[in-house]
C-alpha cells in the first residue's frame, strides 16, 4: 500500500531569481560564467544593484525543491523540509512552494532567505551566484520525522552536505528512513560539491542509499574514474540502483539489475536551469506510482526537455494529464 507521502525532500531554500544576460555583463561584473558560485551577503546586495529590476521570474527553488515541485507537478504527494527567514523573501517562498502543491515545514526564523541569482546568455547556459542566508543553518531541527516515516521515498540534495548542519541533517534524515523503511535517493548535486565534500558524500551512500541520481561529470567524480563505463561500474556496487543524466542523449539507468540506456527527445533548449532537478522528481514519481525504471526514465527524459524549451526550473504547464501518452511513446 502506497504511504501518505509520495517524497519527503530535504535541502536548500532558494529564491529563484532569473535574469537574462549578456557574456559581456558576467564579465563586467568579474562572474564567472556557466558555474554556481557561493556568495556572500555582501555580494548578494551588490549583485542585485547590478541586476535591477528586470527580472526574467521569481519562484521557490532550491535543487530539492525543483525536485518535489516536478512530483508534484505530475500529481505526486511532495513534502519539502526546508528553512527560510521571517522577511518578505521568506512569507513569499512559503506562498509559492504552497501554490506549486508541495507541503511544507513552514519553518521561518531570523535572518535573511537565500537567493540564487540565475543568469542566462543566448546559448541557454546558466550561470548562479548563490547567497545561502538562513538555508546555510538548515539541521536536524528542521526535519519531521513522522512525515520521513510516512513517505514512500526521502530524498536528499547533495549541496546539503557542504556545511556541518545540513550534513547532520541529511544524516538524521537518512536514519529516520532507513529504520522506517522509506527508501533513500540522494542527489550529488554538483561536480565541486563532490569534489570538496566527497568523503560526506560517501558517507551517506555508505549508509545505504537506494537511488542515487547525478550527472556524467558528478559520477566520474564521484568515483573517481576517469570515464562513464567505469563510473557505472564502480556506482553498481555502492547503490540500489541509480540514474546518470547524459543532457540531450537521454539517461543511463540501472535497476538494480539491468543497466539501460534511456534515450533523450530532441528540443531546442533556451534554458538548462533545472534540468536534473526535474528528471529526478518526475524519476521519483513514476517509481512511487506503479511504473518500472524504463517508464519512468521515459517520463524523467520528457520531462526534462519540456523544462529546457522553457526560462525557469519548473514546468509552467502540469504534465500530470500526459503521463499515459508519454509512457505510450
Amino acid at each position: 500500500m502506497a504511504r501518505a507521502i509520495s517524497v519527503y525532500g530535504i535541502g536548500n531554500a532558494l529564491v529563484d531569481i532569473q535574469y537574462r544576460v549578456t557574456p559581456d555583463f558576467l564579465a563586467m561584473a568579474g562572474i564567472e560564467k556557466g558555474v554556481m558560485t557561493l556568495i556572500d551577503e555582501k555580494r548578494h546586495h551588490e549583485l542585485l544593484e547590478h541586476l535591477g529590476d528586470d527580472v526574467l521570474k521569481r519562484s521557490s527553488g532550491g535543487s530539492a525543491a525543483n525536485t518535489m515541485i516536478a512530483v508534484a507537478n505530475l500529481g505526486g504527494r511532495a513534502h519539502y523540509a526546508c528553512k527560510v527567514a521571517k522577511d518578505a523573501y521568506g512569507d513569499f517562498y512559503l506562498r509559492d512552494l504552497a501554490a506549486a502543491g508541495v507541503a511544507s515545514n513552514r519553518f521561518q526564523g531570523e535572518g535573511i532567505t537565500g537567493k540564487c541569482l540565475v543568469m542566462i546568455t543566448d546559448d541557454a547556459d546558466r550561470t548562479m551566484n548563490t547567497y545561502l542566508g538562513i538555508t546555510g543553518t538548515f539541521g536536524p531541527e528542521q526535519l519531521e520525522p513522522d512525515v520521513i516515516q510516512s513517505s514512500d521515498y526521502l530524498y536528499i540534495e547533495g549541496y546539503l552536505v557542504a556545511s556541518d548542519g545540513g550534513f547532520e541533517g541529511a544524516l538524521a534524515a537518512q536514519a529516520e528512513a532507513r529504520a522506517a523503511g522509506t527508501r533513500v535517493s540522494l542527489s550529488l548535486s554538483d561536480p565541486t560539491i563532490v569534489a570538496a565534500f566527497g568523503d560526506r558524500m560517501r558517507a551517506l551512500v555508505t549508509r545505504g542509499v537506494d537511488l542515487l541520481f547525478c550527472n556524467e561529470d558528478e559520477a566520474r567524480a564521484f568515483t573517481e574514474t576517469g570515464e562513464t563505463n567505469g563510473a557505472c561500474v564502480a556506482l553498481e556496487t555502492m547503490v540500489g540502483a541509480y540514474a546518470v543524466t547524459c543532457e540531450a542523449n537521454g539517461a543511463i539507468v540501472w535497476d538494480g539489475v539491468e543497466r539501460f540506456v534511456s534515450p533523450g527527445f530532441s528540443v531546442d533548449a533556451v534554458d538548462t536551469n533545472g534540468a536534473g532537478d526535474m528528471f529526478a522528481g518526475a524519476y521519483l514519481f513514476g517509481i512511487t506510482h506503479g511504473f518500472d525504471a524504463v517508464h519512468s526514465a521515459r517520463l524523467a527524459n520528457y520531462a526534462s526537455m519540456r523544462v529546457v524549451a522553457q526560462y525557469g526550473p519548473r514546468l509552467d504547464e502540469s504534465l500530470r494529464d500526459e503521463v499515459e501518452r508519454i509512457l505510450a511513446m
